[in-house]
C-alpha cells in the first residue's frame, strides 16, 4: 500500500515571546519612551514565516494561561498557524523580550524568562505529535538550555527522525540562557547525531563545539557576554562529523555558505540593503531556506531565498508581524537580481 503524504510541511518546537520594540529608532535604551508589541522567538518567527511563503506549519511552544499567552495565540490564529500542539501552563508566565534599536549595530537586548511557559514542553506534549504528518521538524538550541524542554527536544528529534522527516536545527545560542556556555555546547553536540541539516553564524558554529574552559569568561559564577573563540573551520568539519548532512553558516550580508560532507562548500551572496533590525534576519532566513528545501530546490537557490528573506526582514521594524509573504519575498529577487 503507498504511504499516505504528509499532512503538514513543518513543525518548528521551542520558544515563544511577546516582544516589545523599542519606537525610538536610534536612541539609548534608557532614553527609550514607548514599544511596540510584536510576537516573537525563532521558532514562533520561523512558523510564521514559513506560513507566510505557503508552507503549511505548526508550532509546538508553551504558553502561560495569561492575557500574554492569549496575545501570542491570538497572534497565530490570524496567521494561520496550527496552535494545537501549543500548552498552556497555569503555573508558568508566557515569556517576554524588550530590545532598543540604534542602527547599524547596536541593538541591546533583555530575555523575560524566569519559569518560562516555552520551558515546559514535556515528553508528553511530543508523544501527542503524529510526526507522520510533517515533512520537517525545526527545533533551536535554547530549548536545550533546562528540563523538561530540553528531554523533550531530543525526543522529538528522535521520534521525527523515526517517522523519516527531516530534522533541522537553528543552533540559536544565547549566553544568558545558559549556566555556562560550554553546557550549550554539550547538549548541541549530543543532539547533533539526530539532525539533518544544521544552521547557525560563525559564533554559533564554534559555541557549539566549545569545550575549554579558558574560551570562557565567568565573573562571580555569572555568564558576561563571552566571546567565543576557536577554529572555525574545525568546528565545522566537527559538526558535519558527528550526524548532519548538510551546515549552514550564516554570514549577514555577506551571505551564507553550506557545508556538505564531502566537496567544496557553497557560496551564496547576500542581499546588501539598509538596516533598522537585525533580530529575525536568521529566523527569516531559516524560513526562506525551508521553504526552498521543501520546493526541491537545490542548496545554492534554497540558500538565496533564505538569504532574501532575511534580507528583507532586517529593514523592518519587528521579527514575525513582518515576515515576507511568497510573492514579496520572490519579486525581490527577481528585482535583485534573480536566483
Amino acid at each position: 500500500m503507498k504511504q499516505a503524504s504528509p499532512k503538514y510541511d513543518l513543525i518548528t518546537l521551542g520558544r515563544s515571546s511577546i516582544d516589545l520594540y523599542s519606537n525610538d529608532i536610534g536612541a539609548p535604551f534608557v532614553d527609550i519612551q514607548n514599544f511596540a508589541a510584536y510576537v516573537g522567538g525563532s521558532p514562533t518567527n520561523i512558523a510564521v514565516g514559513a506560513n507566510r511563503l505557503g508552507v503549511k506549519t505548526a508550532l509546538l511552544t508553551g504558553v502561560g494561561k495569561d492575557p500574554v499567552g492569549d496575545f501570542i495565540l491570538n497572534f497565530l490564529r490570524k496567521e494561520g498557524v496550527e496552535t494545537r500542539y501549543i500548552t498552556c501552563h497555569a503555573n508558568a508566565r508566557s515569556s517576554a523580550v524588550l530590545l532598543g534599536i540604534e542602527p547599524p549595530d547596536k541593538f541591546p537586548l533583555v530575555f523575560y524568562r524566569d519559569n518560562a511557559a516555552d520551558i515546559q514542553i514535556s515528553i508528553d506534549d511530543i508523544l501527542a505529535v503524529p510526526f507522520k504528518e510533517f515533512k520537517v521538524l525545526e527545533i533551536s538550541g535554547t530549548a536545550l538550555s533546562k528540563d523538561p524542554s530540553r528531554t523533550a527536544t531530543f525526543l522529538a528529534a528522535q521520534e521525527a527522525k523515526k517517522c523519516n522527516a527531516t530534522t533541522v536545527l537553528d543552533i540559536d545560542f544565547r549566553a544568558d540562557q545558559w549556566f555556562d556556555p560550554r553546557a550549550f555546547g554539550i547538549n548541541i553536540r549530543a543532539l547533533l547525531q539526530y539532525i539533518d541539516i544544521a544552521l547557525g553564524t560563525e559564533e554559533e558554529v564554534k559555541a557549539a563545539m566549545l569545550q575549554e574552559a579558558s574560551q570562557v569568561k565567568i565573573a562571580d559564577s555569572q555568564i558576561s557576554a563571552p566571546t567565543i573563540s576557536g577554529d572555525l573551520d574545525s568546528a565545522i568539519a566537527g559538526i558535519l562529523e558527528l550526524g548532519p548532512k548538510v551546515l549552514i553558516v550564516k554570514r549577514g550580508e555577506k551571505g551564507a555558505s553550506v557545508y556538505l560532507k564531502d566537496g567544496k562548500p557553497i557560496n551564496v551572496p547576500g542581499f546588501p540593503v539598509e538596516v533598522q533590525n537585525v533580530l529575525g534576519a536568521g529566523d527569516a532566513f531559516a524560513s526562506g531556506f525551508i521553504y526552498g528545501f521543501l520546493q526541491g530546490w537545490d542548496w545554492y537557490k534554497a540558500v538565496r531565498m533564505g538569504n532574501a528573506s532575511g534580507a528583507i526582514v532586517v529593514t523592518r521594524h519587528g521579527c514575525a508581524n513582518f515576515m515576507p509573504y511568497e510573492e514579496e519575498a520572490l519579486q525581490f529577487i527577481k528585482d535583485k537580481g534573480g536566483f
